[in-house]
């Protein structure tokens, strides 16, 4: 890994941490586009004709939507360790999110009467789970689950098929595990096309939710506001600060846990310890030799770095600056340096809080906020799934009271109808 010291190369550090995640994807949004408006026009018959171009030459129609039964049945054809690995999984997911459920609440006005707020949730929802190198159940549960427990009415999964135009075992075993019996074996921007506007065989959904590649993410831009969506997860990131306390064996692990999602994926380290940076550096090419992945490699070396800092408040500064997805602190007392750092999607604190354990089971999503959009963005959860209505109801008394602001407000615009509709209540 190139190592770059922010005192000598400041200019490369910045440019090392920045990322725009549609550079270089314009003929990835024509191609979404033509693929989004074909399926509004065409339906299951443009559905048909890009499954079999992209996943599955011979695929039938009849094969769009995977029978309930073979979803249940799918649940025999793993291992019981999956299962139970998905019951561990499940019951931390479960548990996190239900913490994040809201109250509705209500506040009296003097004069009688009150507003309030009024939680709903999204009643059907959309759940794209990608396909391509990795088949990722854990993408399944990261998603449907936090959905349940908001309370969504309809769980719709769409995730494309294998070569074979049948549904991978683990990813419906998980499904069923979690009462999921609506599948479609549908991928890429026909998929949200289909989740989006409906078909004879997809009923239209109301918010689409999950990862993907570009063709998916175009997509899911287009067809917005038509539905929701949750948000345009880009290539996965995981950034490190640590110093000459850690060990560059688990830095390097870490690294390359991410790395291997995709040739854009970035790793990076952030240190004030050049002896800890040199370390890392070997640590990680000796693993990479062990773990023979052209794609961790390729990431590396196109998007990965190791920095040199002047101390630790500067990785945290920069680490602020790269707002990254993950946020690992390997330091003796990690949680000093949690509140240095303002744009992080998840954190992991201490040599015991591996970013993989963010991944599967510790309990918050794996669907967080990339490509610096954690300035400003959060993680999936239940508000994804959530609507929030306002409510208000004054009495007359109240209404009076506060009728003199309304009117002035209205007649500053030159809304005298709005006035007036006041003044008809207090005549």
């Amino acid at each position: 890994m190139r190592i770059l010291d922010n005192a000598t190369a400041p200019e490369a550090v910045r440019a090392l941490l920045a990322r725009d995640v549609f550079a270089g994807t314009g003929e990835h949004a024509q191609q979404a586009a033509a693929i989004v408006q074909d399926v509004r026009e065409r339906g299951d018959a443009a559905v048909l004709e890009y499954t079999r171009r992209f996943d599955c030459a011979d695929f039938r129609a009849d094969q769009m939507r995977v029978a309930p039964a073979a979803i249940k049945a799918a649940r025999n054809a793993v291992p019981p360790a999956f299962l139970n690995a998905v019951a561990v999984a499940v019951g931390n997911l479960t548990d996190f999110h239900r913490r994040q459920v809201r109250q509705d609440w209500f506040a009296p006005r003097p004069g009688g009467g009150w507003v309030g707020q009024r939680f709903t949730p999204v009643q059907a929802v959309g759940a794209y789970v990608p396909g391509g190198q990795a088949v990722l159940p854990s993408t399944l549960l990261h998603v449907c689950v936090p959905a349940q427990v908001a309370g969504v009415e309809r769980l719709a999964v769409c995730c494309p098929p294998r070569a074979d135009g049948c549904g991978e075992p683990h990813l419906l075993a998980a499904a069923a595990i979690i009462g999921i019996d609506e599948i479609y074996l549908i991928g890429g921007a026909q998929a949200i096309a289909a989740l989006a506007y409906g078909t004879a065989t997809v009923p239209r959904v109301d918010l689409v939710a999950g990862p993907g590649n570009p063709w998916v993410n175009h997509a899911k831009r287009l067809v917005f506001g038509v539905v929701g969506i949750d948000s345009l997860a880009g290539p996965s990131e995981i950034l490190v600060i640590a110093d000459d306390s850690a060990d560059p064996r688990q830095i390097a692990a870490d690294l390359l846990s991410q790395a291997e999602h995709s040739a854009d994926a970035r790793a990076i380290l952030l240190t004030p310890s050049r002896a800890l940076a040199t370390a890392v550096a070997a640590e990680v090419e000796l693993q990479l030799t062990a773990l023979d992945s052209p794609t961790a490699r390729q990431a590396l070396e196109a998007v990965g770095g190791i920095v040199l800092t002047a101390d630790l408040d500067e990785a945290c500064a920069l680490a602020s600056l790269c707002a990254p997805e993950h946020l690992e602190i390997l330091v003796p007392e990690p949680s000093r340096l949690l509140g240095r750092v303002r744009h992080a999607g998840a954190v992991f604190l201490g040599e015991h809080s591996p970013e993989p354990l963010g991944d599967y089971v510790a309990g918050p999503s794996h669907v967080l906020p990339t490509g610096g959009t954690a300035r400003f963005a959060s993680p999936l959860g239940v508000d994804t799934f959530v609507k929030k209505s306002s409510l208000v109801c004054y009495e007359r008394e109240s209404l009076a009271n506060e009728a003199p602001a309304i009117l002035t407000l209205a007649r500053a615009e030159g809304l005298e109808a709005h006035a007036r509709s006041i003044e008809a209540r207090l005549d």
